[in-house]
């Protein structure tokens, strides 16, 4: 991941490279590895699924942000995991995914899942307050999508920009943004 990351960063022009730094450890030690600086924003997204709890790095993210700053965390949705598995017909997995915490994720990877209570619960612990939580992926992620090479660059940036549109909605509102496979809980500290 650090490697992609200063791909992209490498392309990006010398403004941005320039207000970028890239720090290699876990992000449990991100108080000690940013020397206890604080910022305005601190985001964790698609992290905490992997890791076997969600504590020690709720902790650090709300350590790490200033009075008044925005934390910002994307985690696997755990009351939607029959899902991908029913669409399967792998009707075996989708009734044991009721009760399951976890899954085989998209990476191969065993991930584990987490609920917007209980992460709220985490954020208020450590002072800082649930302001707001979205859906994330609630069609896209159930379906394959072709990679667009049809040849027309117009048409696929179209279809893009009607999933982003149909996509958002949906994570704005219930009962939609509560069938999200992913889901992005805001908080101010």
């Amino acid at each position: 991941m650090l490697a992609a990351a200063q791909r992209r960063l490498a392309a990006e022009p010398a403004d941005v490279r320039d207000r970028v730094r890239l720090v290699r450890g876990s992000g449990e030690d991100a108080p000690a590895l940013t020397r206890g600086r604080r910022f305005a924003a601190v985001l964790c997204h698609g992290v905490l699924m992997y890791l076997s709890e969600p504590a020690p790095m709720i902790e650090a993210l709300c350590a790490c942000t200033v009075v008044d700053g925005i934390v910002s965390v994307m985690a696997l949705n755990a009351a939607t995991l029959a899902v991908r598995p029913a669409l399967e017909r792998r009707w075996d997995d989708a009734r044991a995914a009721f009760h399951a915490r976890g899954e085989c994720g998209v990476l191969g990877l065993d991930t584990r899942a987490d609920t917007v209570e209980e992460l709220s619960g985490l954020f208020a612990d450590r002072g800082v307050r649930p302001l707001a939580w979205y859906g994330v992926w609630l069609f896209t992620d159930w379906m394959t999508l072709d990679d667009g090479d049809d040849g027309d660059d117009e048409d696929d940036e179209d279809e893009l920009t009607r999933i982003a549109e149909v996509e958002l909605e949906a994570g704005r509102r219930d009962p939609y943004r509560r069938l999200s496979r992913v889901f992005h809980l805001v908080g101010r500290g």
